[in-house]
């Protein structure tokens, strides 16, 4: 993809603090970091999200994924991280190539989870899990 920021540090044409590389993926900081270390993973085959990935992508996403995690927190004495993918604009994905962030998460440290502000009755809840059941279909 011609105009793709990640695409064109996967090619080179656009600098970057690499990580990790493997075959098929690439390891870099994040430019505007949540955290110290807050790290992207990235296939290197343009793909514009999660549900545009390929399936054979899994394994080795998660293999590459479990070992970055492991050095980020080793290097940066984070006590866990969060693997987020914000997949589409309702999302907030702004860069619409396929990529995970690595946020290492220490106690106190201010970063703001979600917050809950669904519909949690029993009722509500069962209404969406048979609607998501039906589409599985």
């Amino acid at each position: 993809m011609t105009d793709c920021l990640f695409c064109k540090i996967v090619e080179g044409e656009i600098p970057s603090l690499k990580i990790a590389e493997s075959t098929n993926l690439l390891a870099f900081l994040d430019i505007n970091p949540s955290s110290d270390g807050h790290t992207l993973i990235v296939p290197k085959k343009h793909s514009t999200n999660l549900l545009d990935l390929p399936e054979y992508s899994g394994n080795e996403l998660l293999e590459f994924s479990q070992r970055v995690g492991n050095a980020v927190i080793a290097a940066t004495g984070a006590e866990g991280f969060n693997f987020v993918l914000n997949n589409g604009p309702a999302a907030g994905q702004v860069v619409f190539h396929t990529h995970f962030h690595i946020i290492p998460r220490r106690p106190g440290d201010g970063i703001v989870r979600y917050e809950h502000k669904g519909d949690s009755s029993k009722e509500h809840l069962e209404q969406v899990r048979q609607g998501i059941i039906e589409k599985l279909s």
